[in-house]
């Protein structure tokens, strides 16, 4: 699973809430596209990334894409 590769890292992960997959966009009840990531996608990045990458992992913006720093939690 790669975080870095969609324009926002929860699309890595399909949605739980309303079932649109990975690098989809979440939908409305209606079908039309919602203005906001469910929470629950969210979460369930989180904990993809965190298994993925560990507990010390972060990820950040770099121009136009995403780099993901391994060490980023320890600096903070």
């Amino acid at each position: 699973m790669d975080f870095t590769t969609w324009r926002h890292p929860v699309l890595a992960v399909p949605c739980p809430t309303c079932r649109a997959g990975t690098g989809a966009w979440c939908k409305r009840p209606s079908g039309h596209r919602a203005a906001d990531l469910h929470d629950a996608r969210g979460a369930e990045a989180d904990r993809a990334f965190i298994r993925q990458h560990g507990a010390t992992a972060t990820i950040r913006r770099d121009g136009t894409g995403w780099i993901i720093d391994p060490h980023g939690r320890e600096r903070d």
